[in-house]
Order: C-alpha cells, then sequence, then structure tokens
C-alpha cells in the first residue's frame, strides 16, 4: 500500500509514519501485511529519515495537495496536519479556521475524486463535557476556536467524502521534540524533580499513538467509514493518569498535586469530562480497543528501547 501522512512531523503523524513505514504491523499475522510506502509530509520541520519519504509541503499554498496527491499516488490518506495547541487556536483563529476546518473538507474533495480510502483525525474535544460518555449520536457542543474548528473540520469531510472515516480521539506518545503530549510532561518534569499539577476534574480516555496504526489499518481492511471514537477502552482522570506514569516509570508521585483545571489559568475553556464510548468501533472490529494498562506498558518498552532519542535524532536542525 501507498500511504500519505500529513503533518508527519507532529505527535500523531510521526508516529504513525513509522509504525506502517517500519512494518511493525505485520508482526501481527492477523493483519496479513507487510511494509508499506509511505509519504509524510512537513511544512517547516525537516526530518532526517530514510525510513519514510519525506515531502515538504504548505498544504495551504495554492496547488499544494493537487501536487503532493499527484506525486504520491496513495491509496490511503491519513489526515493529521492540523494547528492543535489548543490556546495557540484562540490566538490565531483565521489560521485554525484555514488548517482545522476548511482544508481537511479541500482534501476530502480531492481524495474522494481519486480514489484512495481516507482517515481524517479529528478530537474528543469537540463535546462540551458536561455529562460524559459520550457516542457518536451524541451532539457536539465545542467549547474553544481548537473545537470549533475541528468539528467544522470533520463535517466538511464527509460532507466531501462520505466514505471517508472520521476518528476522534485522544492521544499520548513519544514526539520529536518530547514536548508533545500529556505524558511527555509528566515524565521529563517528574524526572527534573519538578512539582507538577494534575487535574482531579478533567477526564479523557488516552490512546497511545503507536496503537492508533494497527487500528488504523483494521479500520482500513474493514473498509469502515464515517464517524468514530477511537479511544482507550478506559478513562482516567488527568492526575490519575499522571500518577499512574509515575509509578510505571518509578518516579516520585507525591510530586503531583491534585488540582483543579481552573486553577491553570489556560486561555482556552476546557471539557471536563470527555469520556467517550467506542462501542461502535469494538463492534466493527469484533474486539475491544486497548486499555490503559497495556498502552503505559508498551510506551514504557518504547522508552527503554531508546524510541524517544531516536525520535529527536530525526528532527532536522539546518
Amino acid at each position: 500500500m501507498r500511504i500519505l501522512i500529513t503533518g508527519a512531523s507532529g505527535l500523531l503523524g510521526i508516529n504513525l509514519a513509522l509504525e506502517f513505514a517500519q512494518g511493525r504491523l505485520s508482526l501481527d499475522n492477523k493483519l496479513g501485511y507487510g511494509e508499506h510506502t509511505v509519504f509524510g509530509v512537513v511544512n517547516k520541520h525537516s526530518l532526517a529519515t530514510d525510513l519514510f519519504q519525506v515531502i515538504q509541503a504548505d498544504l495551504l499554498g495554492e496547488g499544494a495537495l493537487e501536487r503532493v496527491l499527484k506525486e504520491t499516488r496513495p491509496d490511503w490518506v491519513i489526515h493529521c496536519a492540523a494547528l492543535a495547541i489548543v490556546d495557540d487556536c484562540e490566538t490565531h483563529p483565521d489560521l485554525a479556521q484555514r488548517l482545522n476546518a476548511e482544508l481537511p473538507g479541500k482534501l476530502a474533495k480531492l481524495v474522494a475524486r481519486g480514489g484512495a480510502r481516507l482517515v481524517h483525525v479529528s478530537t474528543d474535544a469537540v463535546f462540551d463535557g458536561q455529562r460524559g460518555d459520550y457516542s457518536e449520536e451524541d451532539a457536539p457542543n465545542p467549547l474553544s476556536v481548537y473545537a470549533r474548528t475541528k468539528l467544522a473540520g470533520e463535517r466538511a469531510v464527509l460532507e466531501n467524502n462520505p466514505e471517508a472515516i472520521v476518528a476522534r480521539t485522544n492521544i499520548y506518545g513519544w514526539s520529536l521534540s518530547g514536548k508533545r503530549s500529556l505524558a511527555e510532561w509528566f515524565i521529563y518534569n517528574l524526572q527534573a524533580g519538578k512539582q507538577v499539577m494534575g487535574f482531579t476534574d478533567v477526564y479523557f480516555c488516552p490512546l497511545l499513538v503507536n496503537d492508533l496504526a494497527g487500528i488504523m489499518f483494521k479500520m482500513f481492511r474493514a473498509e469502515a467509514n464515517g464517524l468514530y471514537h477511537v479511544v482507550s477502552r478506559e478513562c482516567i482522570s488527568k492526575y490519575e493518569f499522571g500518577v499512574a506514569l509515575a509509578r510505571k516509570f518509578n518516579l516520585d508521585e507525591k510530586l503531583i498535586t491534585p488540582s483543579s483545571v481552573e486553577a491553570a489559568g489556560l486561555k482556552a475553556a476546557r471539557s471536563p469530562r470527555l469520556t467517550l464510548r467506542s462501542d461502535r468501533l469494538a463492534k466493527l472490529l469484533g474486539e475491544p480497543l486497548p486499555g490503559l494498562s497495556s498502552g503505559l506498558e508498551r510506551f514504557s518498552t518504547l522508552y527503554q528501547q531508546g524510541y524517544p532519542q531516536k525520535l529527536m535524532d530525526m528532527e532536522r536542525r539546518d
């Protein structure tokens, strides 16, 4: 398969590109496939790697999407590129609109015209988090610029390409900079002996990004389309998540201060209870989604194997 991944320097994109390019998923005989030809699109961040082909492109530029699709001729497109830092979206709402809402719709139309399959990655933040336990049928109520533009992107994708998959998720993992996921933030601060806050009133269902690649592959093979919640089958507060990480990495959990999100002084509003149901996807796949313990175990194993440093070494600094 020829797989095109946008946003390949981000937390999501880089890990998906490596999972597919290195054929790790082929170790699962049930999936029955080997390595893929992977193309990773980056904008400002160059990558030093020969594991997949890096394409430099500003996807907002005139004709850029058309050129990239023509050059790569993908069978699958996984759209990860976005303005994903929540508070940055509050500062730059016009850019958030272009990247998170308008670009996905345009890409969906082009992909449908070319005959490839598309996965568009969205977020659990489209809900206001007042009650939790949301299914795909529940009405979203986004609280921030980020959430509103991501919801608009979902709708544009499905309007322009009804056969596309829209995957709402909440991920953690290792990144190029070491600063892109909540898990990294906890680990590196605790390793430095720093006191940190852990929100006791914000709940989520964190999924290890490396596990997401295998799930996406199974969704493609099952010829899925439409909206799915792609999250861990278990949910937890951010404080409890930090404590679980501290215990897994033998760090001092007492450095994590239980606190309320209101005390953090964040620019954008956060949804307190983003617990999502994944029944629909579990039924499609015929198996439950990964839980917290297996994700944390793999996250720890990657660390022991030196995976975070390997990622950081890929970031080209010209």
